[in-house]
């Protein structure tokens, strides 16, 4: 399975930052956020992304402060089975068909669930390795989207990207995921996301 990540149409990537495949997974390797955005004709958009198994408060309170959207954990089909996560709705009328489960919050470890520790703890049960269903309630401050089998090769989503990039760094296929928005509520697009890559020092790359 790959994913391909590529600078823009005509562009050389270092006019525009944009990182390697390689750069990105040393990054989530390492336990650092970075931004993946899709493709113009599709949603248009760039999502703050690391790798769920090295998630941290501090790393919620970024995505939040900074992101502005919705934090969100990317899962296989296989992890949804494991923890017993139907879909959200059963027919999916979203334009991009983007398979939100049932959203999810720790059993155990957490106080009201919405802060940054509470959801950095509802992802770390999660993707653990043993995780069962009895690790967590629904519903929940964390919405868990489920990857479609293929990844990115089948649909080229932040969803799907963050499980091949993560699988593809060796790490558990798990990634949290944040819309960023401006300042003003808006989408940030592509030069918006640029800057930010720079303000922020992160690699940037495209799916």
């Amino acid at each position: 399975m790959s994913v391909q990540l590529s600078s823009l149409p005509g562009s050389e990537p270092e006019s525009f930052g944009i990182a390697s495949v390689a750069e990105i997974i040393a990054e989530l390797r390492a336990g650092r956020i970075v931004i993946l955005v899709d493709e113009e004709d599709r949603e248009n958009e760039g999502d703050l992304v690391m790798a769920a198994e090295f998630v941290t408060p501090e790393a919620i309170n970024f995505m939040v402060t900074h992101g502005r959207g919705l934090v969100c954990l990317t899962l296989t089909e296989d992890r949804c089975r494991q923890l017993d996560l139907p879909l959200m709705a059963a027919r999916n009328g979203t334009r991009y068909g983007t398979n939100f489960t049932q959203s999810i919050e720790a059993a155990e470890g957490v106080e009201t669930g919405i802060s940054a520790a509470d959801r950095a703890r509802t992802i770390q049960v999660a993707v653990s390795r043993d995780a069962k269903p009895s690790d967590l309630v629904q519903p929940g401050h964390i919405f868990p989207v489920r990857a479609v089998p293929g990844g990115v090769l089948v649909r080229a989503g932040h969803t799907e990207a963050g499980c091949d990039l993560t699988a593809m760094a060796g790490l558990t296929p798990a990634a949290v995921i944040c819309e960023i928005l401006k300042p003003d509520g808006t989408m940030a697009r592509l030069p918006d996301l640029v800057e930010f890559a720079r303000q922020h020092d992160l690699k940037i790359g495209t799916i």
